[in-house]
């Protein structure tokens, strides 16, 4: 790591690396091409950017080409700048959506429900394909990675999926993050709601907090306030019962 340092104190060593990310795999004689300095110089400063594995070179016959060596940097990042500032970044991004919310006027949903059981059982049951397919009449699947597609895919056979998204966040089995829209509406990211499930653990039961923003309109609104009541107390009884409720309880009549 100090010598990484040391390499990066100087301009001319960085101007290289900048001359070598804009265009990897470039000879000594391409490179002194756009700084003034002479061979015998740019030679010194790559063998100091090469001794802090900053970056590598490979012969193609009497040529040496040079590459970049991202690995040292990446380093740096992970130790010196992304842990003190990735709660920041987050708290900042959570403000940026929050305001942008309140001008979008878009209405949002929060439902809260406590579940006897584990998070990894309650994170299981809003990810795991067979288990969201007993009690929610849909399977949810994806690989649950951040920038993964997601698809809510009906149990008929059919392969037809009613919602379909992106995962935003994913830290099991504490937070949920996915984008949810309507498969016409998947290249339009305006069109697009956001759900956030937030699962706290409390000795031996769960507060499991579903929030769905960006709502469509007041219709929509409506429609989510009966839905996630239903699927979610299918869930309570799921986890803490092995089974869902004996008749979907989405079904049960309005006043």
């Amino acid at each position: 790591m100090d010598q990484v340092f040391r390499a990066l104190a100087d301009d001319t060593r960085r101007r290289l690396l900048d001359r070598l990310h804009e265009q990897n795999g470039q000879t000594l004689g391409e490179l002194c091409e756009r700084i003034a300095m002479t061979r015998q110089s740019v030679t010194q400063h790559l063998a100091v950017l090469e001794g802090a594995n900053l970056i590598s070179t490979v012969r193609r016959g009497r040529e040496k080409l040079h590459y970049l060596n991202p690995v040292p940097l990446h380093e740096i990042q992970e130790r010196w700048i992304d842990k003190f500032e990735r709660p920041r970044l987050r708290a900042l991004g959570e403000l940026k959506r929050r305001a942008e919310e309140v001008m979008s006027e878009k209405p949002s949903y929060v439902y809260v429900t406590y579940i006897a059981g584990t998070p990894e059982k309650v994170w299981d049951a809003l990810t795991d394909a067979d288990l969201t397919a007993a009690y929610w009449g849909h399977s949810n699947v994806s690989d649950w990675r951040p920038g993964s597609r997601w698809e809510h895919v009906r149990t008929d056979g059919s392969g037809i999926a009613d919602v379909v998204g992106t995962v935003v966040e994913s830290e099991r089995p504490t937070r949920l993050v996915t984008s949810w829209a309507a498969p016409e509406h998947e290249g339009e990211p305006e069109r697009h709601s956001r759900v956030t499930f937030d699962i706290q653990p409390h000795a031996d039961i769960v507060r499991l907090t579903v929030t769905h923003e960006d709502l469509d309109g007041e219709d929509e609104l409506r429609a989510i306030s009966a839905g996630w009541p239903a699927v979610l107390s299918n869930l309570k009884s799921l986890v803490e019962t092995g089974t869902p409720l004996p008749q979907e309880p989405w079904l049960v009549p309005g006043r």
